[in-house]
């Protein structure tokens, strides 16, 4: 029975390490893959919290740049909204003043055609309502463009002219009167008219050209704003999306930084766990080995014990039916050294399935020994 209690002890020492390699591998295994997932993750956040830092100094810039550049946009387009009224007021004082020389230039060619036809003596000639109409349209043109006329109508041209618009019949009287007598003669008259006519002729001109310059530098100048508010708006354009890009990255980076956090808090618990249950496992294969191999080595004395070949004759001559009522007196001792160095390792190593067998081969010589 102790060799059966051996081999029995054998057999579950074989077992028992076949299950602790098992074991021993799962947590080696599991440890390196979650200390290496641990690893990983916490590169992972500190690469993440670094994106999430680069993300947020990107949309502060494109934040500014987008701010400036509306800013620019608006400033272009607040200096042509200007630019462009300007030039409309400009455009309607030019239509305005071209109406009005124009208007003045055609009368005075007009005056100046029927004067022509008499020129070379007194009025007199003339017919009154036509006198009139020239006297109108000099009264007018003295009135409107007196600007013009100063500086280039002497003083004595100015009142010669200015008397002839005022009172033209004195000039046109069968007898001559007075005021007459000292009127500028129709020679003079005709040369003033002509004067103004070529004044305001050459200022037409000056004001269609100058009108000329101002449309054209309004082009350029619109145009050329145009061109900033359009790379302005494209640039605008290119930094909202990439801002809302940046954004959108820097959210998900985020939402990444806490999963992974989440993740690692989960496998740093895990391995945690592991090397607690792993230990434990350790220390308590070692305690079974220790405890086993105590067994195995009482077992193994008490045998050594019982199979000398004295022992053995003794334990033939105990089973023997003519000696069954008989034991000597070394068969005796035998039993009783080998339930000592039982009992003695059983208490030794506190082994209450050694103590057990102890008794039993104390009291059962070895017939009911379990």
């Amino acid at each position: 029975l102790l060799k059966d209690m051996l081999k029995t002890l054998e057999k579950e020492q074989q077992e028992d390490e076949e299950i602790y390699d098992k074991m021993a591998c799962w947590c080696q295994t599991n440890d390196k893959e979650k200390t290496k997932a641990i690893s990983d993750a916490e590169a992972r956040v500190e690469d993440l919290t670094t994106t999430v830092e680069e993300l947020t100094a990107s949309s502060s810039r494109l934040n500014t740049e987008i701010k400036n550049l509306e800013k620019e946009v608006a400033k272009n387009q607040d200096a042509l909204d200007k630019a462009t009224a300007i030039r409309e007021k400009q455009l309607a004082e030019f239509n305005a003043e071209e109406k009005d020389l124009l208007q003045s230039v055609s009368a005075l060619t007009s005056a100046i055609v029927v004067l022509s036809k008499h020129h070379g003596g007194a009025l007199v000639q003339l017919d009154r309502r036509n006198v009139l109409t020239i006297a109108a349209t000099v009264q007018h043109a003295l009135q409107r463009h007196a600007s013009l006329l100063q500086g280039v109508l002497t003083p004595s041209e100015f009142r010669a002219v200015s008397a002839f618009a005022q009172a033209p019949q004195d000039y046109f009287d069968a007898a001559p009167t007075f005021k007459q007598s000292y009127a500028p003669q129709s020679s003079e008259i005709f040369g003033i008219l002509r004067q103004m006519k070529e004044t305001f002729e050459s200022n037409l001109s000056a004001s269609q050209k100058e009108e000329l310059d101002n449309q054209r530098a309004y082009e350029d100048l619109k145009a050329a704003k145009e061109d900033e508010i359009t790379a302005g708006q494209q640039q605008l354009d290119t930094k909202t999306r990439e801002l809302a890009l940046t954004d959108e990255k820097n959210a998900q980076a985020k939402v990444d930084i806490e999963d992974t956090k989440s993740s690692l808090a989960a496998d740093e618990e895990f391995l945690m766990m592991l090397k607690d249950k792993c230990s434990m496992t350790d220390k308590e294969w070692e305690e079974r080995q220790k405890t086993r191999q105590e067994e195995m080595e009482a077992v193994s004395k008490a045998l050594a014990v019982l199979s000398s070949d004295d022992a053995h004759d003794l334990f033939t001559r105990t089973f023997n039916p003519a000696f069954l009522q008989e034991e000597s007196s070394e068969n005796s001792d035998r039993r009783a050294q080998a339930s000592k160095l039982l009992a003695g390792i059983a208490q030794k190593f506190g082994n209450p399935r050694l103590a057990t067998l102890a008794y039993q081969v104390k009291l059962d010589a070895f017939t009911r020994v379990k």
